[in-house]
């Protein structure tokens, strides 16, 4: 073999080692969301949405503890978003009981901010939701974080993780920092 046909098949072996390392760096799966000591991991987007579950939970149709993001580009101001808390505890009210709402007034230095909490489901799958309301980045973000129970005694199961962790949880999340909004658009999108 010349010497120029060598060189020539040797920088095709590394523009391929080259592209498929390329190709490689753009599956590195994104960074965990970390709330209230637990790393979230990206399961699925779609549309705005962005579901994410503890390791060993990648089964979206069994998870027992979940973080949604939803992001309303169309909500910029105080009272889109009272609009959008006033739209979701309504879905809420249809598919559960509320256990409490609230909300954080506006001041000078932050906008006003809602909280839905409410136990969804029935029968054999009971789900604690904590829905958490505010203008993020310009944008309406709604925070979710869910805990789910399975089984005859999915509603006592879930009423006592209420009474052990609700009160906590609350607080975690309406201190949580969320990604930024570019962070949760430039995930992969399901199909």
């Amino acid at each position: 073999m010349s010497i120029d046909r060598w060189s020539r098949a040797w920088r095709g072996v590394w523009l391929g080692v080259l592209l498929a390392t390329a190709g490689g760096a753009s599956a590195v799966p994104p960074e965990p969301l970390v709330l209230d000591g637990v790393a979230y991991e990206h399961r699925w987007s779609k549309s705005g949405q962005h579901e994410y579950t503890p390791p060993g939970q990648e089964d979206l149709a069994r998870w027992d503890d979940m973080l949604t993001l939803i992001t309303r580009p169309e909500v910029a101001d105080g009272e889109a978003l009272a609009a959008l808390a006033n739209g979701v505890l309504a879905n809420y009210e249809g598919a559960g009981v509320i256990l409490r709402t609230d909300s954080r007034p506006a001041t000078p230095d932050q906008p006003a901010e809602h909280l839905s909490v409410a136990i969804l489901g029935g029968g054999p799958m009971a789900e604690a939701a904590f829905a958490r309301l505010l203008l993020h980045d310009g944008a309406g973000l709604i925070v979710v974080r869910s805990r789910r129970a399975y089984g005859e005694s999915a509603a006592r199961d879930i009423g006592a993780w209420l009474q052990a962790n609700g009160a906590a949880l609350e607080q975690s999340l309406m201190q949580w920092e969320p990604p930024p909004v570019a962070t949760l658009q430039a995930l992969p999108q399901a199909p």
